[in-house]
């Protein structure tokens, strides 16, 4: 008896040691739903409109001081959002963003980056060579 219930915690560990954690790509969202975005920043692709990525843009907001609230998503994509803008982009695609934390130079930040893109005209769209 105590042989099986030692070879069962072996393997439990054995598996929860193996596990992994698999968070789900973010769903593709549409052209027109981003362009409605007051800032148009999703974590996703957009795959119904071609578009030709400009650069990688990326932001780091900080805290002020340590009483100082802390920067909230809609803040950090607002300020990639900008960065974004500086290149001529209509967007940011698969922004992603981390944890706030503590660093020597802030009581907190939070860094996000992103693909800043520029969507193709009409024009650009009807010359391109059919897809094979």
């Amino acid at each position: 008896m105590v042989k099986h219930f030692a070879a069962l915690v072996l393997l439990g560990m054995a598996v929860s040691a193996n596990a992994q954690i698999i968070t789900p790509a973010p769903a593709p969202v549409t052209y027109a739903a981003v362009m409605q975005l007051e800032v148009p920043v999703t974590p996703g692709d957009i795959t119904d409109r071609p578009y030709r990525v400009l650069t990688e843009v990326s932001k780091e907001v900080r805290k002020a001081t340590i009483f100082s609230k802390g920067a909230s998503d809609a803040k950090v994509f607002r300020e990639l959002w900008e960065e974004a803008q500086e290149h001529g982009a209509d967007a940011v695609i698969f922004a992603n963003m981390g944890e706030a934390r503590v660093t020597a130079m802030s009581w907190g930040s939070r860094r996000a980056t992103g693909q800043a893109v520029k969507f193709l005209t009409d024009a650009e769209i009807a010359a391109r060579p059919p897809a094979q």
